[in-house]
């Protein structure tokens, strides 16, 4: 169960709607499990109220339960029937499930509520090119682009339709109006990139894919397909590079370590190739195209019993894969064992022979490539490929498909962060006090305040410590817990004298459960009973700027903005309490640290940027302070202050500086 507490169960009941609201701006800030649990209470209280099933619905989606998020769009629907976001978010979980048709219909009938929507035009045009209905998706995307010429995902969505039907003119037309829109569209770039390839235009396919790879740095796979592109192009160090790239971004790609040694045969590292393929071995036992290579190699090493193992190993799983026969025998005949040489080579052709004479009665054994996707797209069938195919596919350079990140172009209204392939640029957030320890990422050491310190040698309370991982995933042991020191606190407070510890213990837990007002609430009780706790003027500051972002966040669901970041006079009470704290210890670095981000936030960069060079004066390690002062930099347009500060950042551990220094090139 999610509540520990029937106190709470009771006021969740009497205030339906506020629990809505909570939950809406957990939702918002991506916390889509503690979501469900808020949405879960407001339906218990009042199972007649469509919202609640409407916002679950949407949180099942981004955990990307489709089938539950087309059952709660129903039971909205069931409540309100003019609630035609919920027809949209129904259709959009029912494409996924591959229920096109009844996906056409939602958005149908939406389009009755709303005929201009975008969204409902944009899907339903999908839906008809998933169903092969051409014409009417044609009718759709033309009137779509009719309304809304620069919604470029309109444009790259018809490329796919085109591309479908075979017509990569059209195809590549309408992706150049989604990049001429905007220049940084991923997936345009991957369809462009997937569109030369198969035309073996390498130069433009390569082009296309130093895009995306520009747009999206750290996706391992992405170098893996620009190596492959860059192999045809007989560009065999560039090829290597980025196979070493890919590696060094994830050690355990098979895929990338497969194809490097692939490629370190034919440039006869065999050394390094060997290696290759036994660490493919390690990650994947099964990868038989490993084992053959590694095979060849030890053959061509004069390391024949190696050999011979690997050989043996490939025939015990596919009995009738004749070349590995014919290696064996010239393993046996090079240790001298001539006359199993030749009884082998009999076998090898004995097998070859029976096929011959009746291929379907005594078919060959083809393994298959397990390392990745072939790069042939349309690679024949076993039934139809020649041995020469098959020897091909066992040397032959893998790529991961681009199809499906393709394909899922369309999800990014409902998907956002989940699934956000453009890189989001930024700032670090604020931080704040928990009862669970964060360290800091090099030393491994707590973060440390004197002001934090001061209270938690008081021992009032379990050790409060500083962090920004506020928001961070709760688990349901983590909630029942909070829950139960929740009513603990409660009933402290409801006794003759309560402390103002006990009001500042239990607003870190509603912070912790993302309830904002109810902590805001506490701390400012726990500061009327001692207007010097400074540990309160802290957390009341950090979740009085949160409940800013929540609210904003909140709006965002329902107002398609591009705001990350608004421009809010809410934050003025934040920065109030940090004022107030700063005049008590005005060498707390978290204090004017927070200061910085909440004036950054509503696009004040002069204060922020002195905030910012504050707390690194007092705190010259302070990654993240490099960072926001790095981004401010670039936000007023100073790219070598930016660059020296991101440089910085990245140094102390900030990782995301390393991708604004990429997009920044």
């Amino acid at each position: 169960m999610f509540l520990g507490s029937g106190s709470f169960a009771s006021q969740a009941q009497v205030n339906a709607e506020q629990v809505i609201n909570i939950g809406r701006n957990v939702l918002a800030m991506d916390d889509y499990m503690l979501a469900i649990q808020y949405f879960n209470q407001a339906i218990k209280a009042k199972p007649y109220l469509s919202d609640p099933y409407y916002y679950r619905a949407l949180a099942k989606l981004y955990l990307e339960d489709y089938a539950g998020t087309e059952q709660d769009c129903t039971l909205a629907i069931e409540r309100n029937k003019f609630k035609s976001e919920a027809y949209k978010l129904r259709g959009f979980a029912r494409q996924y499930l591959g229920k096109n048709s009844e996906a056409l219909e939602d958005y149908n009938i939406g389009l009755e509520y709303n005929p201009r929507d975008r969204f409902f035009l944009y899907y339903k045009s999908v839906a008809q090119t998933e169903l092969k209905e051409y014409e009417a998706a044609d009718s759709t995307f033309s009137r779509l682009v009719r309304m809304y010429p620069r919604f470029e995902d309109a444009y790259t969505a018809r490329a796919r339709s085109f591309l479908m039907r075979g017509d990569t003119l059209a195809a590549l037309d309408d992706l150049s109006k989604t990049i001429d829109l905007n220049h940084n569209q991923t997936n345009a770039w991957l369809m462009r990139a997937d569109i030369f390839a198969a035309r073996k235009e390498w130069e433009k396919a390569l082009k296309a894919l130093d895009e995306v790879v520009r747009l999206d740095p750290q996706l391992p796979d992405l170098y893996l397909n620009r190596a492959f592109i860059r192999y045809n192009a007989d560009d065999y160090f560039g090829a290597m590079s980025d196979y070493n790239y890919a590696i060094e971004i994830d050690p355990e790609n098979s895929a990338a370590i497969f194809n490097r040694g692939l490629l370190r045969y034919e440039v006869r590292n065999l050394a390094g190739a060997r290696e290759d393929f036994t660490r493919v071995l390690v990650l994947s036992p099964d990868n038989f195209h490993a084992r053959y290579n590694r095979a060849l190699i030890a053959l061509e090493s004069a390391r024949y019993k190696e050999a011979l193992n690997d050989f043996n190993a490939i025939i015990k799983k596919y009995p009738r894969f004749y070349q590995a026969y014919y290696a064996i025998a010239q393993c046996h005949d090079h240790l001298g064992d001539r006359q199993t040489a030749v009884r082998t080579m009999y076998k090898a052709d004995e097998i070859v022979r029976n096929y011959v004479r009746n291929p379907r009665r005594n078919p060959l054994d083809r393994p298959t490539i397990q390392a990745g996707v072939s790069n042939n797209k349309g690679e024949k069938r076993d039934e139809e490929e020649t041995e020469n195919d098959v020897m091909e596919r066992f040397n032959r350079l893998v790529t991961v498909d681009n199809a499906e990140r393709t394909d899922m172009a369309y999800n990014e209204k409902f998907r956002g962060k989940v699934q956000d392939l453009t890189l989001r640029i930024e700032p670090q957030p604020t931080y704040g006090l928990s009862f669970s320890e964060q360290t800091d990422n090099f030393s491994g050491t707590p973060l440390y305040s004197r002001a934090i310190g001061d209270l938690n040698r008081l021992n009032l309370l379990p050790t409060v410590y500083i962090s920004n991982s506020i928001f961070a995933p709760v688990d349901s042991a983590m909630m029942n817990d909070a829950f139960r020191r929740i009513e603990v606190y409660t009933h402290s407070i409801e006794s003759a004298s309560p402390r103002p510890a006990d009001y500042f213990g239990r607003g870190l837990l509603h912070a912790m459960l993302k309830n904002y007002a109810a902590a805001e609430r506490d701390f400012t009780m726990a500061l009327q009973k001692d207007p010097r706790f400074s540990a309160a003027l802290f957390a009341r500051g950090y979740v009085r700027g949160l409940k800013v972002n929540a609210t904003a966040g909140g709006e965002k669901h329902e107002q398609e903005t591009a705001m990350r970041f608004p421009s809010l006079s809410g934050y003025a009470e934040a920065i109030s309490d940090l004022d107030a704290l700063l005049k008590l210890y005005p060498d707390m670095e978290y204090a004017w640290y927070d200061k910085g981000v909440l004036f950054l936030m509503e696009n004040d960069f002069t204060s922020a940027l002195h905030c910012f060079g504050e707390a690194l004066r007092i705190n010259p390690e302070f990654g993240d302070a490099y960072y926001n002062r790095g981004f401010c930099y670039l936000k007023m347009g100073n790219k070598p202050s930016a660059e020296a500060d991101l440089r910085k950042a990245g140094e102390l551990g900030v990782l995301p500086s390393y991708n604004v220094l990429k997009r920044m090139k």
